[in-house]
């Protein structure tokens, strides 16, 4: 895997893009950008399992299972993928998920003169790469108009 940064400022407090990114409601509108029907279920807090979901093209629910390792709130967000989801079915082992499996997500929010800082670093595989080159920037755009208009 190798580690992927992405970075936005966003004329907002640390805290309410922290709010505005992972409240229910407009967590699924910025994460349009990944999946139209993007979702999770489960707790942002501590230790907690959350499920990221979404709907592919053929209408089968699929996602990713994961484990909340830190949240700071305002501060730091930590997530490791464990698995994926296929239908009902959790799968966290396999040649499918070891490639990826323990593959890290984390949210960093800086206080700075314009509002926030907000740092993104996500370990990827070769594969999808260019996948998320190219969407982290649409989806981080669509937070901080979410995050500037409230």
């Amino acid at each position: 895997m190798e580690k992927l940064h992405f970075d936005i400022g966003i004329n907002a407090t640390p805290r309410k893009v922290y709010d505005v990114m992972l409240s229910e409601e407009s967590y699924k509108a910025w994460t349009k950008e990944f999946n139209p029907s993007s979702s999770f279920e489960g707790s942002w807090e501590k230790g907690a399992k959350i499920v990221f979901l979404g709907t592919d093209e053929n209408g089968n629910t699929g996602g990713m299972v994961s484990r909340i390792r830190e949240n700071i709130p305002g501060k730091f967000v930590s997530i490791e993928h464990q698995g994926i989801m296929r239908g009902d079915q959790e799968i966290t082992s396999g040649h499918d998920i070891e490639a990826w499996a323990g593959a890290r997500e984390e949210y960093t929010f800086t206080e700075d003169n314009e509002g926030t800082l907000l740092a993104v670093d996500i370990d990827v595989t070769e594969d999808h790469r260019s996948y998320f080159q190219n969407t982290w920037p649409k989806a981080l755009n669509k937070l901080k108009t979410l995050c500037e208009a409230k």
